[in-house]
């Protein structure tokens, strides 16, 4: 029997050894490929789609490399987990770096927190958004296997998606506003927080991904 192959799209943009280290950890049976090839990545068994840094810089790379196309593929084939960056890329546009048309997987914008941003007792709050939150589950899906509701995960971000169809929306969290923080449909599942950053629930969810066959 060959060995589940998982594809992590490099374009340069994300934290690609630690991802890749997670998902060995959880799978250790797997073969875990980082490339920006589209032949090794349409080959794999299941694909994760991370993200980091400015969404120009990263969409613009992805567009340069093709990487469009074949996230868009992947998205109709097999497992797909975008992580940050990757998931706000499938929306349709972000404000951030003066407004960047993205991939619209998707409908939905990325909005920027704001510069004033308050919690419920009128604290400041820090934008970027940075460190632990809980994830409210509001759909049950396969990949919240074993991850009790409320669960606390790692964030790093100054801008959240919102979506035009609120049955995407797998789960929320709040900071200041509510946002989402998980997002599904079909194959696709899609998280704003680090998986590969939030210990034992993170992990969890990684190892879900690698046994979930696509379906809700």
């Amino acid at each position: 029997m060959s060995k589940t192959t998982v594809a992590v799209i490099d374009y340069g943009m994300g934290n690609l050894h630690s991802a890749a280290k997670a998902l060995e950890h959880v799978a250790p049976d797997a073969k875990v490929v980082v490339t920006h090839e589209a032949e090794k990545i349409l080959c794999a068994d299941r694909v994760v789609f991370p993200g980091v840094g400015a969404i120009r810089d990263c969409v613009g790379e992805i567009l340069r490399l093709g990487l469009d196309q074949v996230v868009r593929e992947a998205a109709k084939t097999k497992p797909l987990l975008g992580i940050c960056v990757g998931m706000q890329s499938m929306m349709t546009h972000s404000q951030e770096n003066g407004g960047v048309d993205c991939l619209n997987l998707f409908p939905g914008e990325v909005k920027f927190f704001g510069d004033n941003l308050k919690d419920i007792n009128g604290e400041k709050l820090k934008v970027p958004h940075m460190g632990w939150n809980q994830v409210q589950q509001v759909q049950p899906h396969p990949l919240w296997k074993d991850i009790p509701d409320n669960a606390r995960f790692y964030f790093v971000h100054s801008y959240y998606v919102t979506v035009a169809d609120e049955a995407l929306i797998t789960g929320r969290g709040d900071y200041g506003v509510p946002f989402v923080a998980t997002l599904g449909q079909d194959n696709v599942f899609a998280a704003q927080f680090h998986p590969e950053k939030s210990q034992k629930s993170g992990l969890q969810l990684l190892k879900n991904f690698m046994e979930w066959d696509g379906t809700a």
